[in-house]
């Protein structure tokens, strides 16, 4: 394992590099290859280094991490499930949930006005589990997540026909159209239901708070990612005012794009 200057000894301080994992590190859903571990030790040397993604730690921990190595040693900052889990320099930063932050009473009323609706709906096949609960979200499912591959396909092109998704989302958004919350409809088979802001973006939180821990003050944040237009999950924090964004095509254009942006 390289070592690294302390992050305020860092030739370029006040700049964090920050990175989508899947597609941008990584081939979609693959593990890492090692001409991108090393690009990112030789970064690691002259700035900040994080990731940013919305899976949870230990898929990130597969794709980029090994056996004997653990991911949130090999950035200054691992956000997972896009900030709600985070470290700085390997040590757990605090913690948020979608069940902490709704409470329990709203997030009962919500869960039974979802069972009731799912109850009313009539579809040529109904599987099992059609709520997941998640650390940072509600994951629903008409069809039910326990459905076979085929059965997903059959949904899917059911659901184009007669909006099953888009009517029960537009029921939702009325329903509780006080709760600041976001639906997002992704998949063949659900959709999912999460605070409003708590994309990307939520992660800057813990960097703007370094000036208060280490006295540093991040100016420049770049991140890229391949999902960086509009309705990819990456838009949000490319598009943020407080980010230098830099959309990618995979894993060889963030490292050709990182070679000419730090002379690496």
């Amino acid at each position: 394992m390289a070592d690294y200057p302390p992050l305020e000894d860092r030739p370029l301080k006040n700049t964090i590099c920050l990175f989508d994992v899947d597609g941008t590190l990584t081939p979609a859903r693959l593990t890492v290859a090692p001409e991108m571990l090393d690009l990112l030790s030789r970064l690691r040397q002259k700035c900040a280094i994080g990731f940013v993604g919305g899976s949870d730690l230990a898929k990130q921990q597969e794709q980029l991490g090994t056996a004997s190595t653990n991911v949130t040693s090999m950035f200054d900052f691992a956000f997972s499930e896009n900030g709600l889990t985070a470290f700085r320099s390997g040590k757990p930063l605090a913690s948020n949930s979608f069940i902490k932050w709704i409470g329990e009473e709203k997030y009962q009323k919500l869960v039974n006005f979802m069972l009731a609706y799912l109850a009313n709906i009539s579809l040529p096949k109904k599987r099992g589990t059609f709520i997941e609960f998640r650390n940072g979200m509600i994951n629903v499912s008409p069809i039910g997540r326990n459905a076979s591959n085929e059965e997903r396909r059959e949904f899917e092109q059911y659901d184009k026909q007669h909006n099953i998704r888009r009517d029960f989302v537009d029921a939702l958004k009325k329903e509780f159209a006080d709760f600041s919350l976001t639906f997002s409809i992704g998949g063949q088979i659900s959709f999912d239901v999460f605070p409003t802001g708590w994309d990307k973006t939520y992660c800057l939180q813990h960097i703007e708070a370094e000036k208060n821990i280490s006295g540093i003050e991040y100016k420049t944040i770049h991140f890229f990612g391949d999902k960086s237009f509009p309705g990819g999950n990456d838009w949000e924090i490319y598009s943020d005012p407080r980010t230098v964004g830099h959309a990618v095509s995979g894993p060889d254009d963030t490292m050709k794009q990182l070679k000419e942006l730090f002379q690496l």
